[in-house]
């Protein structure tokens, strides 16, 4: 396996505004999920460990992946609890409005493959399933990955709805940056993560429309965004994680996993969807001259 993660899917309904809406959209995402899917689409090997309800919407997140070629064998279905979703309400003029219908991820240290994981090159998880109740399980994963030697990624992903406590969140986040060989960190997350900051790692920071840099062996590399007509940014930076992890898996140059990572960017925000927008490797080219 290339990639092994871990987190949480939910159904996304998509409307305008709710009160007078008699249509919307259904779709389906996930941080993890997306990063899996993006992973897929380049020709990696990708699992993804989660929870679903036993429902209509569990079945569509597991279907959804198996389609993309992402491993869910060690994917749970419960049926005590409905798949989380998140209502996105869009209004003109205005940024969407998102509700989320949250269950948890449900996973436990018991639900994770240490021998699976040990197996894969890189292991990715992020500070959403650390802010959700599989704590535990992310922290086997990455023990069972530490002694390994597998490489662990770690996306910041800070969701101030989700760390009520701003201490907590530094806390928490901070020693789960630490713990990464790659780390992702949007600009305004940095502070959230000083420690982190410094040592041998891998720290990419993702500055939006500023580009992004990292600092490899001491020296730093930077690249620009890319052009793109912006239908949605939600799930940018996963997307952007999934191409530097890919240019990472192939031995790229940092600035060319920094130039991967913006491709994969564009291609998500340019689609309704998180994910169903990201290239297939033949798809690539599409813009890698544009900008």
């Amino acid at each position: 396996m290339d990639v092994y993660t871990l987190g949480e899917a939910f159904a996304v309904v998509t409307s305008g505004r709710i009160r007078h809406e008699h249509e919307a959209r259904l779709d389906v995402a996930g941080a993890e999920f997306t990063v899996a899917v993006g992973l897929a689409r380049l020709g990696h090997t990708a699992a993804w460990l989660g929870k679903v309800g036993g429902d209509e919407l569990g079945v569509r997140i597991l279907t959804a992946l198996r389609g993309e070629g992402v491993d869910v064998a060690d994917a749970r279905v419960d049926d005590a609890a409905p798949t989380a979703m998140l209502l996105k309400e869009s209004r003109p003029g205005q940024a969407a409005r998102v509700t989320y219908y949250r269950t948890g991820t449900r996973l436990t240290q018991g639900n994770v493959p240490t021998d699976r994981i040990a197996a894969s090159r890189i292991l990715h998880v992020s500070g959403i399933t650390a802010a959700l109740d599989a704590r535990d399980a992310m922290h086997a994963a990455i023990r069972a990955a530490r002694m390994a030697g597998v490489t662990v990624s770690v996306a910041v992903n800070y969701r101030d709805q989700l760390w009520p406590d701003l201490r907590e969140a530094e806390e928490v986040l901070g020693a789960l940056a630490c713990s990464a060989d790659v780390l992702f960190v949007r600009q305004s997350e940095l502070d959230l993560v000083k420690p982190a900051l410094t040592g041998d790692r891998e720290v990419i920071v993702i500055r939006g429309t500023r580009g992004t840099s990292v600092r490899v062996n001491g020296v730093r590399h930077d690249a620009p965004s890319l052009a793109a007509p912006v239908v949605d940014p939600t799930g940018s930076a996963d997307a952007f994680a999934a191409g530097y992890l890919s240019a990472l898996l192939e031995g790229l140059h940092p600035a060319d996993r920094l130039r991967r990572g913006a491709l994969l960017t564009a291609f998500a925000v340019s689609s309704t969807s998180e994910w169903q927008g990201l290239p297939t490797r033949a798809e690539l080219p599409m813009l890698e001259h544009d900008g």
